[in-house]
């Protein structure tokens, strides 16, 4: 039988090469795990410079926040500061957990870009497995659009990865 483009020879030649590529999805969940990773670089320098005079540089940025955003994201500026504020009391044990996260953020970007299989499962549960804590949270407490969002996109990229592990065989 000869290889022509419509013989299940070349759809099986063109699906094995296709499976060797991360998607143009996976890299963007790959570039959404190096902002990840980034976001907190750039937290643990700013626990670096300023854990001496966290308590100050905290209210001002909260005041400027209020004054520009209002009301807009305040349970999660008053999250962040809090946590900001017990990392200050223990900042080289925090900045271990961050070295350890931004290791993890960038070792999983790395892993998707490069279309690694453990890369895959690994997104996929560790996505998934903050599904049912954020819908926990979301029932339990005030309504929250940003709670809201950072479920909705976490079951859309694991819906994005348990695709894409379906389509390579994965599974």
């Amino acid at each position: 039988m000869a290889n022509t483009p419509d013989s299940p020879q070349a759809e099986r030649t063109v699906i094995s090469e296709d499976s060797h590529h991360s998607s143009e999805s996976i890299k963007a969940v790959a570039i959404y795990e190096i902002v990840k990773g980034v976001g907190a670089l750039l937290g643990a320098a700013a626990l670096v410079l300023w854990h001496n005079d966290l308590e100050h540089w905290l209210a001002s940025a909260n005041d400027s926040w209020r004054r520009y955003f209002g009301t807009l994201l305040a349970p999660q500026v008053e999250s962040t500061i809090q946590i900001a504020q017990q990392a200050s009391q223990n900042w080289t044990l925090f900045l271990l957990f961050i070295v350890f996260y931004v290791s993890l953020r960038f070792i999983e970007a790395y892993g998707l870009w490069q279309d690694k299989t453990w890369a895959y499962w690994f997104s996929v549960i560790g996505y998934g497995i903050f599904i049912p804590v954020e819908i926990y949270y979301l029932v339990i407490s005030p309504f929250d659009w940003f709670k809201l969002s950072i479920l909705i996109l976490n079951v859309i990229i694991v819906i994005v990865v348990y695709r894409s592990m379906r389509q390579k065989g994965l599974l």
